[in-house]
């Protein structure tokens, strides 16, 4: 399938986040002109799993309490996927209220990241929420999962926080890595950020490296049309651009998710959930 195909795709759970999800969702469709798809996925964790109990001391001779659990868990499967279609529904009515006019659904069953890795080819733009349903007390195949689906999916993961604010401005944090490079590429194509101010961050020493590298990226986005700022900070380098990001007012930070230089090594291992915890805008992540 290629670019002009594929479609952005919203992970919608039970969660408080799937509210911002869909309405990000909406309007990265509407900006990239691609088609909107709507992902439930019931994680095989939610789902009852037969199991043989005619062994199981002084069940062997009450076969209607066997019929009985059996029965039980089929209603119990049933439910959630009815549960599943009404939250895709609901998706769907708001998708269309933000003006997508025709939004997709689509239900599946399995793990979501074995789901995202077999769909990889058609997604454009994947947009997840920061936190699943774990934390409404329910299934945890969002939230707890993030990190997985970071590492598996090659495709640009939009992970959205709070409510949904239409982006005014954006921060790229530079290392000049071939990644960040590609990356920059991708922002000066791409219709989803045209004509927004972006912010070039590099957070480090000061070399001659770095300084040609965000000159050469500075020129590259504002022959693209862009209004360009560029900043270089010294520190650790969450905390840094945070703290750029508060400052500037920024509403959604950009970055490259894997590699060796310093910026793109906080996205893996623990600090991953550090700074998705602590951020007050969208990451827009890239492989």
């Amino acid at each position: 399938m290629s670019e002009s195909q594929a479609k952005v795709v919203a992970c919608i759970d039970g969660s408080g986040a799937a509210v911002a999800v869909c309405d990000y969702a909406a309007w990265a469709s509407q900006r990239l002109q691609a088609p909107l798809e709507l992902l439930h996925v019931l994680d095989h964790s939610q789902t009852p799993a037969h199991a043989d109990l005619s062994g199981n001391i002084g069940l062997g001779s009450r076969e209607h309490l066997l019929v009985e659990l059996a029965e039980l868990d089929e209603q119990r499967g049933r439910l959630l996927r009815e549960q599943g279609k009404v939250m895709l529904e609901a998706a769907a009515q708001r998708a269309r209220a933000d003006g997508v006019e025709t939004p997709l659904t689509r239900q599946r069953h399995g793990e979501l990241v074995d789901t995202l890795r077999e769909l990889e080819g058609e997604i454009r733009l994947l947009v997840m929420g920061r936190n699943g349903e774990v934390s409404d007390s329910l299934a945890r195949h969002v939230g707890s999962h993030l990190e997985s689906v970071i590492r598996t999916l090659h495709r640009p993961i939009l992970v959205t926080t709070g409510e949904f604010h239409a982006p005014r401005r954006l921060m790229l944090a530079f290392d000049n890595s071939p990644s960040t490079r590609k990356g920059l590429d991708m922002l000066a194509q791409s219709p989803l950020f045209a004509g927004l101010p972006i912010h070039l961050l590099t957070v480090g020493s000061a070399s001659d490296d770095i300084a040609r590298g965000l000159e050469d990226a500075r020129q590259r986005l504002q022959q693209a049309g862009f209004e360009v700022v560029t900043a270089q900070r010294s520190g650790e380098v969450e905390s840094t651009l945070l703290a750029y990001q508060r400052e500037e007012q920024i509403d959604l930070i950009v970055m490259g998710a894997y590699g060796h230089s310093r910026i793109r090594q906080f996205l893996v291992g623990s600090t991953t959930t550090g700074m998705l915890r602590n951020t007050e805008c969208p990451l827009l992540l890239l492989r």
